[in-house]
């Protein structure tokens, strides 16, 4: 591993703002383990060919490099669910990454999702799982939620053993004292791990 800042990761994609609130709390978890926290975003797409945006989001984080993804030692990925599946922005963001996946850039280190939907069962478990899939062919090892989360057995709202997630409603849904436990405790184990990996790596 190089000499550079280790950093995680925080890359998602947010159409109303909920999953950028669930990115920030997750950052927070990070900075708690005593790690730094990147938090990054991704541009829209449209389907009209002529539209694009600009190469500097006027609000926000700035749109992830992949520079940045291939130094980050950890990645903790979000998206709102689309059908049971991550945003098509962050989808074609993924279809950019051949050149780390050629040369092994990601294999080995500590990955996470989170997402949020509309309704309880708008496919948010389906929704994590699609994003792990790009990860795992990148050689990223998976972190969950395990049950010794408290917040994972007690909540109402949104939470799932394979990353935090968010009941947004119409969008204007506070996130649940759960939901904050259990993205802060998603950012602090990535950090946790990735720092323990790292650990290893220099031995």
């Amino acid at each position: 591993m190089d000499n550079k800042k280790p950093y995680i990761l925080v890359l998602y994609y947010s159409r109303y703002g909920a999953t950028e609130k669930m990115a920030k709390l997750i950052a927070h978890g990070v900075e708690i383990a005593g790690m730094e926290a990147r938090i990054r975003t991704v541009p829209s797409v449209s389907p009209t060919i002529e539209a694009t945006e600009p190469p500097i989001p006027s609000q926000g984080p700035i749109y992830a490099t992949l520079e940045e993804l291939k130094d980050c030692t950890g990645l903790i990925l979000g998206s709102p669910t689309r059908f049971g599946n991550m945003a098509a922005p962050m989808k074609y963001f993924w279809d950019t990454t051949s050149s780390l996946w050629l040369s092994g850039a990601l294999v080995n280190k500590p990955a996470a999702v989170f997402t949020g939907s509309a309704a309880m069962h708008y496919g948010q478990e389906s929704t994590l799982l699609s994003m792990m899939l790009p990860l795992l062919h990148h050689g990223m090892v998976m972190v969950g939620l395990p049950a010794t989360e408290s917040a994972l057995i007690n909540t109402q709202t949104g939470g799932t053993p394979y990353g935090a997630s968010h009941l947004a409603g119409d969008g204007k849904n506070p996130i649940s004292p759960d939901e904050e436990s259990l993205c802060m405790a998603l950012g602090k184990r990535v950090a946790n791990i990735a720092g323990q990996l790292m650990k290893i790596s220099n031995h």
